[in-house]
């Protein structure tokens, strides 16, 4: 049997996908195509796999997670591996862990594979390979996708199959394509002299090779700052270039912006030990080589308006006309550090795989289901789908993006396979507990804040509720089409914020009472806490266009903020229980306070409607056993009072009337 036959059989043992020949040309079918084996790919293909559907990841590499193997260069990855919460709950504990993805398989949590609270990236190989491993995921390594495009099929899930071709002409055919390639081509800036510039994925590791340099850099992200961070200590100095200003992550609340880790540089700045930052667009930019190797520079605009029959050494230099022009000493090295973008060039045109706009312009252009905009059942994940919050949100990076794909695999469950979204019915009494539970523990609305929330959709006449968690909040118009569930009676979104001006580049987020305590001003919160959105009917997609700016939602019938918590722990009573019980009284014009059975049978005799706990539990007989310690409890707590006789006189044992100055005041009970 020929080789390449053998090959062709082996594959299709291997991932369970069928082998179709079609006018002489064969490919492999499968449901699910997923391109890349990084962390979203592995996240994808375990969610498909736990559902049992057929799906194979196609890997250029020899092994997963081929891009944290080559970067960040200098192998300190900058998220978070806090190993110790003092907490116990796993879902809790993974609000601090920016590194596992999620599964069953407790041995697979990154804690396991690091002590340091910033990992080395090589620790971070070695977990993606044990995922993939030790889960069996159907993973096809040294397979380089290199052309995509359509085949039109009106019998096909989405009017259209997906077909791919790797390195060695090998034909592919998938009913749905979910891209999680990540973005790996370098960012490049052109401008005359460009060549003499040395790139990030490139450039020595080695801080002797800097000796005695000077070193100019051209980016002002974490790259940049890393690449600074490692030779700072032997230059002679070093300036960095940009076009915006630096924007560090403690002050604008997002994750991709300058950490603290790498920002050394700041300190020899504004300390004036010889190192510099500027501004300017590098496009202006012209580097000018000397005959003795110096790189100067100087601007295009000189360049351009030069006689180009004279020499080098005739060239304009800004110093030449502002003797205290920044930048008049020359260099020896200039590094490009400008970040990465996503890889356009394997989609055919029959896709329209196209690029963001401004700032989103790395990014391809998806819809808020992470669908793209111009091919149905073309899904983006990863740090590819970062445009829907791109400087926003965490859905560039794993604590992120492991949440966006489970919500893109359960609107695949939904559409292809009739699989509604996950959810839990609960009597209304529940309510508060379950979301104050929620809103405590939950990583996924932790992390993805404004993008992800949980969706709780009212039943007939408030009497139970269903509960959605982690739904996309930019697709809340369609939630009934993406999730085979109703709301025709109202719901609630529960989401996490922060303050609308409390973060920015040129914000104090260090001033004095920038903190709020009171429920009362509970509006006022800066720091991140949830919000209570109250719709009385489903939003349209009209009013999610005409949102006003910045808000993540429609305006709502009512809206209630839970007071910040410098401990991010809403549990207190008085300050984030009771505002938000009330509030959901308010919009469900009901009560949804427990009761002892004492209050209910009270209730029944003086009330035209039972409070909805005494009706599912007292008058069901359904609930908790009086017995003495439960009354003595309730006494001590100041629920009850006590009546019971303190002295018997005879055998006519009488009991007082009990006065009923306990109901008087209501809303003090819980």
């Amino acid at each position: 049997m020929a080789p390449a036959v053998c090959g062709m059989l082996l594959g299709l043992a291997l991932y369970t996908g069928s082998l179709r020949v079609v006018s002489g040309a064969a490919f492999f079918y499968h449901d699910y195509c997923i391109i890349g084996a990084g962390p979203s790919g592995l996240q994808a293909a375990y969610f498909l796999q736990q559902a049992g559907r057929d799906y194979v990841v196609f890997e250029r590499s020899h092994a997963p997670g081929s891009f944290f193997a080559l970067y960040p260069r200098h192998r300190k990855l900058i998220s978070i591996n806090k190993r110790y919460t003092g907490k116990s709950n796993s879902e809790f504990n993974l609000r601090h862990d920016w590194n596992s993805l999620l599964s069953h398989d407790r041995r697979l949590l990154f804690r396991r594979y690091s002590r340091d609270f910033f990992p080395d990236a090589d620790a971070m190989v070695r977990y993606l390979e044990d995922f993939a491993a030790l889960l069996k995921l159907r993973v096809q390594y040294n397979t380089a996708i290199v052309h995509v495009t359509l085949e039109r099929n009106a019998q096909a899930w989405n009017g259209h199959y997906f077909l791919l071709t790797d390195q060695d002409r090998q034909n592919y055919k998938c009913s749905s394509l979910l891209v999680a390639t990540g973005t790996w081509v370098p960012n490049v800036v052109n401008f005359p002299g460009s060549e003499y510039v040395e790139g990030y994925e490139t450039v020595s590791i080695s801080p002797e090779d800097f000796a005695g340099q000077t070193v100019l850099i051209l980016g002002r992200g974490n790259s940049a700052f890393e690449t600074a961070e490692n030779i700072l200590g032997v230059t002679n100095f070093i300036h960095m270039v940009s076009r915006s200003r630096v924007r560090l992550s403690w002050a604008t609340h997002y994750v991709g912006d300058l950490r603290a880790i790498n920002n050394g540089l700041l300190d020899t700045y504004q300390l004036k030990s010889l190192d510099g930052l500027l501004e300017g667009d590098l496009e202006d930019l012209a580097i000018i080589k000397d005959k003795k190797g110096k790189l100067h520079i100087t601007l295009r605009f000189y360049l351009e308006n030069r006689n180009t029959s004279t020499g080098i050494d005739s060239i304009t230099l800004p110093q030449d006309e502002l003797d205290n022009f920044a930048t008049r000493a020359p260099y020896d090295r200039v590094i490009r550090c400008l970040g990465w973008k996503f890889d356009f060039s394997i989609y055919n045109r029959s896709l329209r795989m196209m690029p963001g706009k401004g700032n989103k312009k790395k990014y391809p252009q998806i819809k808020p289901s992470y669908e793209s905009r111009g091919t149905r059942g073309l899904f983006v994940l990863g740090t590819a789908s970062h445009s829907v919050d791109f400087r926003k949100s965490a859905g560039g990076f794993i604590h992120g993006f492991r949440y966006t794909t489970r919500a893109v695999h359960r609107l695949l469950e939904n559409r292809h396979h009739g699989v509604p979204w996950p959810s839990t019915v609960y009597p209304i009494t529940q309510l508060t507990n379950s979301i104050i539970k929620r809103v405590n523990e939950a990583s996924g609305l932790y992390q993805m804040f404004s993008v992800l929330a949980d969706i709780i959709l009212l039943r007939e006449n408030a009497t139970a509720f269903e509960y959605l968690e982690e739904y996309p909040v930019g697709i809340l118009a369609e939630l009934e089409t993406q999730t085979g569930r109703k709301a025709p009676n109202g719901l609630f979104v529960v989401i996490m914020e922060y303050g609308r001006n409390f973060s920015g580049a040129d914000k104090d987020v260090f001033y004095y009472n920038r903190a709020v305590g009171e429920a009362q001003h509970a509006w006022q919160s800066n720091f991140l806490h949830p919000v209570i959105y109250y719709y009385k009917r489903l939003p349209t997609e009209h009013e999610m266009r005409l949102r006003p700016p910045d808000w993540p939602l429609p305006r709502p019938d009512a809206v209630h903020h839970i007071v910040e918590d410098f401990l991010t722990d809403w549990t207190a009573p008085n300050a984030h229980i009771l505002p938000l019980r009330r509030f959901l009284e308010n919009c469900l014009s009901t009560d949804l306070r427990n009761f002892f059975a004492e209050s209910c049978f009270l209730f029944a005799f003086t009330r035209q409607k039972l409070p909805p706990f005494c009706r599912q539990g007292y008058v069901r007989m359904q609930g908790l056993m009086g017995s003495e310690g439960l009354r003595r409890h309730a006494i001590d707590a100041g629920l009850l009072e006590d009546y019971a006789p303190t002295d018997f006189s005879g055998d006519n044992h009488t009991i007082p009337v009990r006065p009923l100055q306990h109901l008087v005041n209501t809303k003090d009970e819980f």
